[in-house]
Parts: C-alpha cells; sequence; structure tokens
C-alpha cells in the first residue's frame, strides 16, 4: 500500500503542482520546480520513503529508477520542439566559449582542492576528485559510472553524491528562484541572436499550463508525445545496436538531434503545449530525485568531505562567471552553462522555464551533454594523474 501511495505521488503531484500553478499566483512566483523539490525533500527528511524491508527498498529503488529513466527522455524533445533552432545557431560560439570557461573552472577548482584537502582524513581523495569531475562535467551518469570504474567503496559514493546534493540543491533553488536576475545584471551583455519581439513570444509560452485539456489541444499535444516515445524508441534501438544495452548517452543524444531536426518542421513546432507537458515529465524527475537525499550520512566525521564538495562548487562556479565576463557571454548562457554542468542536462528545463527564454535551452542541453561525453574521461585522467601526488 506504501509503495502504491509513493509512486502515485511521483506520478500525480506534478500535474496537481500544474493546476496550482495556474490558479494561484503564489506557486507562480515560488515555480513549479521548487515546490516539486520540497515535497521530495519533506518525502525523505520524514522518512516516509523508508522501509525496513529490503525486497520493498528495491522495488522503490526500482520504480525511482523507471521514472528517471522515462520522464526525461520524453521531456527532452517535448520541450525542444517549440525550439526555433535557427535562432540558437547564431549564439553558437558564445555557447562554446561557456563549455570551455566551465570545464576548465571545474578543472582547476578539483585539482586545487585535492591540494588543499589532501592531509584531512578523506579515503581516496583522488578518486572522489575524479568522480566529482565526472559529476560536475556530466552529471549523475558520469558520477556512478566512475565510481565503478575507479572500484570506490559504495559508503564513499553514497556520502559524496549526498554532500553533492546538499552542496547542488541550494544553487538550483537560488537561480530558479530569481537568481538569475543576478547573472543577469553580473553579465549584462547583449543578445544579438534574438530580437525584443522573439523574446515577447518566448515569454509568454512558458509554463503556460491553461487550457490543456481542450478537446482541440489535447490530441494535438499527445501526438507530440506519441513523436517524443517514436525518438526514445529509436534512440534504444540504436543503443541496442552500437553497444548491446542502453546507455543513456547515446539515447539522450539521439533524441536531442532528432528533436532538434523536428523543429524545423513547422507542424511541429506549432503543436500546442509540448513545453508545458514536457515540465510535467520534469517535475516527476525532480521529485524522484529529491527524495533520495540522505541527511542521516551528514556527521562531524564527514565534514572534511562536505567541505571539499562546497569548495569544488564555489571555486568553480566564480571562475566560471569571471570567465564569461571576459568572454563576453550573457547571463542567461551563463546560468543554462553552469547548470547543465554541475547539474546535468535533465535540470535545464526547469531552469530555462524560470528565467523565461526558450533559446537557451539547446545552448543547455548542448553543453550538458558535452559533459557526458567527455565527463568519464575527464575524471578517469584527473583521478590518475592526482594518484601520483
Amino acid at each position: 500500500m506504501k509503495l502504491t501511495i509513493i509512486t502515485a505521488i511521483y506520478l500525480l503531484c506534478p500535474i496537481l503542482i500544474a493546476s496550482l500553478f495556474v490558479r494561484y499566483k503564489f506557486i507562480q512566483k515560488v515555480g513549479t520546480v521548487i515546490i516539486a523539490y520540497a515535497i521530495g525533500i519533506i518525502m525523505a527528511l520524514t522518512g516516509f520513503i523508508k522501509f525496513e524491508d529490503p525486497v520493498q527498498t528495491q522495488t522503490l529503488s526500482t520504480i525511482q529508477t523507471w521514472i528517471m529513466n522515462l520522464s526525461v527522455p520524453l521531456a527532452i524533445p517535448l520541450m525542444l520542439f517549440s525550439c526555433d533552432f535557427k535562432l540558437w545557431t547564431k549564439s553558437l560560439p558564445k555557447t562554446f566559449l561557456a563549455l570551455i570557461g566551465g570545464v576548465s573552472a571545474v578543472v582547476v577548482a578539483i585539482i586545487s582542492a585535492f591540494f588543499i584537502f589532501r592531509n584531512q582524513g578523506i579515503e581516496n581523495l583522488n578518486n572522489v576528485a575524479g568522480m566529482m569531475t565526472g559529476i560536475y562535467t556530466g552529471g549523475t551518469l558520469n558520477f556512478y559510472a566512475l565510481g565503478s570504474a575507479l572500484k570506490v567503496e559504495p559508503t564513499i559514493i553514497t556520502f559524496v553524491y549526498t554532500f553533492e546534493m546538499l552542496v547542488t540543491f541550494p544553487l538550483i533553488m537560488f537561480i530558479v528562484g530569481g537568481g538569475y536576475k543576478f547573472f543577469r545584471k553580473l553579465m549584462p551583455f547583449k543578445d544579438e541572436s534574438t530580437t525584443a519581439n522573439e523574446t515577447e513570444v518566448r515569454l509568454h509560452d512558458i509554463e503556460d499550463y491553461g487550457n490543456m485539456l481542450r478537446r482541440r489541444t489535447l490530441p494535438k499535444t499527445l501526438l507530440g508525445l506519441l513523436i517524443s516515445i517514436v525518438f526514445l524508441a529509436i534512440g534504444a534501438g540504436l543503443s541496442f545496436l552500437i553497444t548491446g544495452k542502453l546507455h543513456e548517452m547515446i539515447i539522450i543524444l539521439t533524441i536531442t538531434t532528432l528533436a532538434i531536426i523536428a523543429s524545423f518542421f513547422k507542424p511541429i513546432r506549432e503543436l500546442p503545449k509540448t513545453f508545458e507537458l514536457g515540465m510535467i515529465f520534469i517535475l516527476m524527475f525532480s521529485i524522484v530525485v529529491a527524495s533520495q537525499f540522505d541527511i542521516s550520512v551528514v556527521n562531524y566525521k564527514a565534514l572534511p568531505l562536505l567541505f571539499f564538495v562546497l569548495y569544488i562548487m564555489l571555486i568553480a562556479v566564480t571562475l566560471h562567471i569571471l570567465f564569461c565576463k571576459i568572454a563576453k557571454v550573457n547571463g542567461d548562457l551563463f546560468t543554462v552553462s553552469i547548470t547543465g554542468l554541475l547539474c546535468s542536462p535533465p535540470f535545464i528545463p526547469p531552469v530555462v522555464s524560470a528565467i523565461g527564454n526558450k533559446k537557451v535551452l539547446i545552448s543547455g542541453i548542448v553543453v550538458g551533454l558535452v559533459g557526458y561525453a567527455i565527463g568519464t574521461y575527464l575524471g578517469i585522467g584527473i583521478a590518475s594523474l592526482l594518484s601520483l601526488f
């Protein structure tokens, strides 16, 4: 019964959040993603998702994995369909600069953190540094891949991942809660790839959940969902052909490429409410991720590891800001770039929804996908290099 309730919360709460978003200005000001994360964290802190029976615990873990693995691949195409890719291509050079600056900032932060904290009693610090490189250039996928490749103990992996969430979650909350305005003021450079009228159009239809169930709207929106499912099936098929198994990076690369191509076709680009439907899937993902937060691992013996993770995030963000100011990267592009690197592509859509600029959606996902591609290799390289010291 409890498993059923938890699953229902994961699947139905996003719809409830969207409904409340339409009706109440307070919810609009707080933001749908913050509400979703709050629900997940409350579930975690109250112990509601804890089970004494290991079989039920494993079943819940399987449910969470399936929701996360399906929600993001379905959401990305839905949210890209309404984007005008021709506008994004004009900002490609700046996207590349934001990517290079972000990756460089992460590498400098991690290497300097290693030498500062190497005598603080943190076990396998070079391997932990390698995993942090992976998660801050690609996300959870690279983090766990590196943990396995570097043969890091499961306990240490749990510690690091919990601390990473503890440190990164406030950053996401800061951004979607209005912090993006600070970055806009800090980097107020002109975005030559858009005009005022184009921006006004995009702002008008971001997270407009009203009338989604209308008879004239729903079939067209569901057509967008059907196309996304087809793209996911194609990505899964290519993954099996290339690797003999489901490989997340190949699937995401495939569906993103197909969605970008599809966005060039006006009938697909003008399908109504696809962005909003994609956001509902992202809200599912957000609740599941937040519900996995485990505060119980925090104790005084683990504080050096917590400070290690915190230092990396703060230095990486600071250096990335300095680089982007020098390169004249505008605040919105910086925001999605730092999100794509430190938090991975699934976190791009809610940030884009908060800042109200759909054009940077593709840029953020591209930065995150490149991070996926290089994160594992870079992490192994950093861990190997630091092992010499």
